[in-house]
């Protein structure tokens, strides 16, 4: 069973492959876990991340339930490949649309606010709470009507389960629903003064700080660690960019990816693009696996 320390530290697996982060496979070998969010948003990127779990390439992935593609064919696709932890990738922000009739705010023709507007208004704490619930409840459900169980971790889109208000609409619905998940934080252990230069992940860092405060208090595990983010319109070597993320990641960390190829239905929805297939690439390539041993990691 997996266990939390007030840290956020994890060990085991359980669920379809397992669904608690943290136990390595010997003691030579840290546990890695790479999950692909946005599983579902396109056709494209869903075969894509599918064909990656075929090549044993990843061991997790977290699903859109309210992207327009994603259909119970997508998920049966999916769970048929086996070995792979599949999880909730909560969304609340635009072009999707909610899931719950009645949700709001709302933007333009009925979509979810955009990003700037979701984290002002979860910073701020001005979710209506009974909406909010609602809206996480029905993206439960949905992935529960889609899978046939509750998912095994969860995490958000554009990070929006880190949100203050957010957060606590997640974990309660994650103690009704899904007893025997866990949930991603986006801590990272770097030390503080290589944590400078990204204003980006120094937000994810400080409100990771309290997602992990209130899973602990409420006995939910979480990653004990988290890499992946970078600046996605900036051109940049994949392969040296996940190198950079292995550093100083303990046994159970996680990585978070995007890998995919790009369809018309994702240049409508998205912006980052090209840069899918370039982590496709890299992650279905033989240096992947090659850095991965010798950075002493596995995905097992």
């Amino acid at each position: 069973m997996p266990r939390n320390n007030g840290v956020g530290e994890i060990a085991g697996i359980q669920a379809s492959v397992g669904a608690s982060p943290g136990k390595a496979a010997s003691p030579q070998v840290r546990k890695l876990w790479l999950c692909a969010d946005d599983y579902g948003m396109s056709p494209a990127v869903s075969r894509g991340i599918r064909e990656l779990i075929g090549r044993r390439r990843l061991n997790a992935t977290s699903v859109m339930v309210t992207a327009p593609s994603f259909s119970s064919a997508e998920a049966r696709a999916l769970s048929e490949l086996g070995g792979v932890a599949i999880g909730l990738h909560f969304t609340l922000t635009a072009p999707f649309r909610p899931a719950a009739g009645g949700y709001g705010p709302t933007g333009p023709n009925g979509v979810f606010l955009s990003l700037p507007g979701t984290l002002a208004t979860g910073l701020l704490r001005r979710f209506d709470s009974h909406a909010l619930a609602t809206e996480v409840a029905s993206q439960f459900a949905a992935f529960r009507e889609a899978f046939g169980r509750a998912p095994d971790f969860v995490d958000g889109h554009q990070h929006v389960h880190l949100l203050p208000q957010v957060s606590d609409a997640v974990l309660d619905a994650m103690k009704r629903m899904a007893p025997g998940a866990w949930v991603r934080q986006c801590g990272r252990t770097a030390p503080l003064w290589r944590r400078w230069g990204d204003p980006k992940g120094l937000l994810l860092d400080m409100l990771s700080a309290r997602l992990r405060r209130r899973c602990a208090a409420l006995g939910i595990a979480t990653n004990p660690a988290f890499a992946g983010t970078y600046n996605f319109k900036r051109p940049a070597k994949f392969e040296a960019l996940f190198e950079s993320f292995l550093q100083g990641l303990p046994d159970g960390g996680l990585v978070m990816c995007h890998p995919g190829f790009v369809d018309a239905e994702l240049q409508r929805l998205d912006d980052l693009t090209d840069m899918r297939e370039r982590e496709f690439a890299f992650f279905a390539g033989e240096r992947f696996p090659a850095m991965l041993a010798a950075q002493g990691f596995g995905l097992v």
